[in-house]
């Protein structure tokens, strides 16, 4: 895809607003991970908001969002980012699922082969699938940074935090505007 059409795609407003929210969702993430490192929390952002889970006070969502943005908006690029993002199990899996899918014959793979040489190159494909995981950390991240996160961002401000349970689980949409 031409560099023109994918900023266009990156920019289209729905696709800009969500890729915002999933910036400020990390940042708060963040937030409230290091104010309590035993805290486990997962988020998912929409074109509203985003959705955080995980047993947290309303107040400390609110205030770790408005930190968060805070930090966005002064150059703290780096909170749009996060080490456990799906992006990286994306990545990770997709390079080392094409890397065993090579290594086992992929679509050059000998018709007249048996079962017994595919179970033999079984050693191979896990060797290529775990380099792949390995090699592709750096590979999330920069999908983080340059596709599914824009750190600037720009005009979006907190609108609410709703608290809700669901199924005995702690459930905060963070609405946002822009």
């Amino acid at each position: 895809m031409n560099q023109g059409l994918w900023s266009a795609v990156l920019s289209f407003p729905p696709i800009a607003r969500v890729r915002r929210n999933h910036a400020l969702e990390h940042a708060t993430i963040q937030v409230l991970s290091k104010r309590d490192t035993t805290r486990r929390l997962a988020g998912r952002s929409s074109f509203h908001g985003f959705y955080l889970y995980g047993d947290v006070a309303t107040k400390q969502v609110l205030e770790a969002a408005q930190e968060g943005l805070q930090r966005l908006r002064t150059g703290q690029r780096e909170l749009a980012i996060h080490p456990s993002c799906g992006s990286n199990y994306v990545v990770a899996g997709a390079v080392a699922g094409m890397g065993a899918f090579a290594a086992l014959g992929g679509f050059f793979g000998h018709r007249q082969e048996g079962l017994r040489d595919r179970v033999a190159r079984l050693p191979l494909a896990w060797a290529v699938a775990t380099m792949g995981v390995i090699l592709s950390r750096p590979l999330g991240a920069a999908l983080q940074a340059y596709v599914t996160t824009d750190a600037d961002v720009g005009d979006l401000r907190i609108h609410s935090v709703i608290r809700t349970e669901q199924a005995g689980a702690v459930v905060h949409l963070v609405r946002t505007q822009s």
